[in-house]
């Protein structure tokens, strides 16, 4: 399996240091892991570049988180630029809106939302959305921009079919996480089942949004395949086939290697 969001700067790490944390995963037959490097400084997006280089089975992200948004200036954005030149990192991310937070105005984060789409597009790299109740300000931003040209992942997925459908006619793959598990996720769960098989991906987005029956717990990369398991059951295939479409559908929108 391939966990397709994850953290393990430092700072995100509760579980121990990363390497503890990957062998654990490794064990539990996960064999795979993009690392996302976001974070108030450039530290954790260093931090995802450093690690890639030194597994094989680690790919990083770079990106600005809407928190962050504010803290963006010309001298971050210039390294941003630099961090996503270097090899194994195959996506600018995670980016995008969350209005339930407020962390950063929402004008500053939607400018920089567009900042961010603008590098996706000028270093060809898709791009790894993060929305929390702005769905569709999220979806409007990708679409005036031109996202389709690079395409990317709704991480984490946390909205509706109707949000599903137009994410996917914009070349978006859907990434399920811990969520899908939980009893109250109906709306992630209808979509879970019902988006075309080589569209979905799966995730951790360590260390939070552990899944049953985590939850509560810190979450970490061999967690991942309790995620698969609902997805499989909510589909109604095996786990195997999950592992199977998923990976092929990871490589393929990240053209890993």
């Amino acid at each position: 399996m391939i966990d397709s969001h994850c953290h393990l700067d430092e700072q995100n790490c509760r579980g121990g240091d990363p390497d503890t944390i990957l062998g654990r995963a490794r064990a539990a037959g996960v064999d795979g892991f993009v690392v996302i490097g976001v974070g108030e400084a450039l530290s954790e997006a260093r931090e995802a570049v450093e690690l890639a280089a030194r597994y094989p089975d680690v790919w990083a992200t770079v990106g600005l988180h809407p928190h962050d948004a504010q803290k963006l200036s010309d001298a971050m954005a210039s390294e941003l630029k630099l961090l996503s030149e270097r090899p194994r990192v195959v996506a600018i991310g995670e980016i995008g809106l969350d209005y339930h937070y407020d962390n950063s105005p929402r004008e500053t984060q939607r400018e920089v939302f567009r900042r961010m789409i603008e590098l996706g597009k000028q270093r060809k790299l898709p791009i790894v959305v993060h929305t929390r109740e702005a769905a569709e300000d999220t979806l409007a931003i990708l679409e005036e921009e031109g996202a389709r040209e690079v395409g990317g992942i709704i991480h984490c997925f946390s909205e509706d079919l109707a949000f599903a459908r137009r994410a996917l006619d914009i070349d978006f793959d859907l990434s399920f996480s811990g969520i899908v598990t939980f009893k109250n996720a109906r709306a992630v769960q209808e979509v879970a089942a019902w988006a075309p098989f080589d569209r979905v991906l799966i995730e951790t987005d360590s260390p939070y949004l552990a899944p049953l029956p985590f939850r509560g717990r810190p979450c970490e990369p061999a967690m991942l395949v309790h995620t698969a398991a609902k997805v499989a059951a909510l589909r109604g295939v095996s786990v195997e086939d999950v592992d199977r479409e998923t990976v092929l559908n990871t490589k393929r929108r990240l053209r890993l290697s």
